[in-house]
């Protein structure tokens, strides 16, 4: 015995009668026009904000290397001003957990030598939060052990969020009980309301970024390559890229390469 429905005249709870044909034409929507590839690509080679004019607060210079306390050089600058900014912060991390014996003798010495920012970065956080203009990013430098346990407690009290990775290759090998590090991290957070579309116009970076530093006269210098290609991703020309621990003022000489304005400072000038 045939037990399929009778699909001719199909009756359901509501008690309706539906044929095939009225089915189909009554579920079936008009597709129209296919999107625009424009409108639907969350990716713009074009950035839509414009930093606000900012005032050179006194007692600072662009595009020079300004010897002063970092959270004092950011309590100076105007709120929701900026685009960009680098942070490096030195802290003792990895130090702390590879005790060789040796650090004051040769290895580390000199990093191990320079003030530490362990229990400041939140603060250098918080405040470069309110510097940041609506949707800027911070590009804040990390190694391993902080990549693994986690920052979420430095950004307690931020509309910051973390938005990207990038891991830059060193091409060098470095210390460590099981593997050996060759990289470090640059974590990428963008202030609300986050988005990507006609504020990061560059989309040619790789998230892995292989770079060796030359001339190293100073401690861990950083990659300019790598931050010029992030500068230029997320600013202007003339736009202005804050740096409160500058270290080898490495962003400085990024700024340069892609003709943006730098503001920044370290404690060692």
């Amino acid at each position: 015995m045939d037990r399929r429905p009778d699909l001719q005249n199909y009756t359901f709870r509501s008690g309706r009668a539906y044929s095939p044909a009225r089915m189909v034409n009554e579920i079936a929507t008009p597709l129209g026009e296919p999107p625009s590839t424009e409108s639907a690509s969350v990716f713009s080679s074009v950035r839509q904000v414009d930093q606000p004019p900012l005032a050179l607060p006194p007692g600072l210079t662009f595009d020079c290397r300004l010897q002063m306390e970092g959270l004092g050089f950011l309590g100076l600058l105007p709120s929701s001003a900026v685009p960009v900014a680098f942070l490096d912060p030195q802290y003792r991390g990895v130090l702390d957990h590879l005790a060789y014996g040796n650090e004051g003798v040769r290895r580390g010495a000199a990093r191990a030598s320079l003030p530490q920012m362990t229990d400041e970065i939140p603060l250098f956080i918080r405040e470069i939060d309110r510097c940041l203009m609506p949707s800027g990013h911070l590009f804040l430098w990390t190694d391993k052990y902080h990549l693994c346990t986690g920052i979420g407690g430095w950004l307690k009290g931020t509309s910051l969020e973390i938005v990207d990775m990038v891991t830059w290759h060193k091409k060098r090998i470095g210390m460590g009980y099981r593997t050996r590090r060759a990289s470090e991290y640059l974590i990428v957070l963008q202030k609300a309301p986050r988005k990507a579309k006609g504020v990061w116009k560059v989309h040619t970076i790789p998230d892995v970024w292989s770079e060796t530093i030359g001339k190293r006269d100073r401690v861990h210098p950083k990659p300019v390559g790598l931050q010029s290609a992030l500068i230029e991703a997320v600013s202007n020309p003339g736009d202005v890229v804050i740096d409160p621990a500058a270290g080898s003022f490495s962003v400085m000489e990024a700024c340069k390469q892609k003709g943006r304005t730098f503001l920044g400072c370290d404690i060692n000038g």
